[in-house]
């Protein structure tokens, strides 16, 4: 896809999981808002995958360490064919197999995710276990940088640098905001590319709402040979939705019925701008 097509996927992303949250009135907006771009970008162009054969074994593998964003995950499984879109609708209702986390009965889905901190340890895990097969598939991960405050997370860091994992690509949705307030307040995590660097990593830092930044970056990867890769993505929370940037308690909020209508208009109108760009 160009990337004029992906920015319009992007939206068509937006609205999907906007429509999924306000239906079930439960849901992660902000941070499935932030990281819209690059679940469509990973999905659209980036992962090697197979719709219709989830479980190939040449497939790349993805893991959403922040697993109460699932929204948006959802939203791209859907549009790239995984299970019908209708079934969107069906989000977090009762005997629905699509609920408020990654389940691993869902076509597409690797792992059960969402106690945060786990998803790079299961990521280096698949990664290591891959090199030792002498396969090349890869691993991206998506993390929030509110979880980097977990240990584990820094563990499973250690371990990727010294097992030269350079089939490992993480990526943290750097939007400075969790449920609780900035993460500056919650734990300052700065100096925070010079961290993950002296944890042995390749560290590039992005605009993660960019569409060109973000599919450059991960078509680049391994950054370096023998070092995984680290892609900072800078993204302001709520991204597309001006009602909800920038705001930590849109970290788990419902649209109303007139925020909705509102935020559906804003897409509308992104659409036109950039179908007649």
């Amino acid at each position: 896809m160009t990337i004029r097509e992906l920015e319009l996927q992007a939206v068509r992303t937006r609205r999907d999981l906007l429509t999924m949250i306000h239906n079930a009135k439960t849901g992660h907006t902000g941070g499935s808002l932030s990281s819209a771009d690059i679940m469509t970008a990973l999905f659209h162009e980036v992962l090697n995958i197979d719709p219709q054969n989830p479980t190939w074994e040449g497939r790349d593998y993805f893991i959403l360490s922040k697993g109460h964003c699932v929204e948006g995950y959802l939203a791209v499984l859907a549009a790239r064919g995984f299970f019908p879109r209708e079934e969107l609708m069906t989000f977090s209702q009762y005997k629905s197999r699509l609920i408020g986390h990654p389940n691993n009965k869902i076509p597409g889905m690797e792992m059960n995710t969402g106690a945060l901190g786990h998803g790079l340890s299961i990521s280096v895990g698949t990664a290591l276990g891959l090199k030792k097969s002498h396969k090349d598939n890869r691993v991206f991960v998506l993390m929030g940088d509110g979880e980097q405050g977990e240990g584990s997370v820094w563990e499973a860091a250690m371990a990727g640098s010294h097992y030269k994992l350079d089939n490992l690509v993480a990526i943290v949705d750097r939007n400075h905001l969790q449920i609780s307030g900035t993460t500056a307040e919650v734990m300052n995590l700065e100096p925070f590319s010079e961290r993950w660097a002296t944890f042995g990593w390749s560290v590039r830092e992005i605009d993660g709402n960019n569409m060109q930044e973000v599919v450059s970056s991960l078509t680049k990867t391994p950054f370096e040979e023998g070092k995984p890769s680290l892609i900072i993505a800078h993204t302001l929370k709520g991204k597309g939705v001006r009602e909800m940037e920038n705001l930590a308690k849109w970290h788990h909020g419902v649209p109303n019925t007139q925020l909705f209508a509102s935020t559906m208009a804003q897409l509308d109108r992104l659409e036109e701008e950039l179908t007649h760009a």
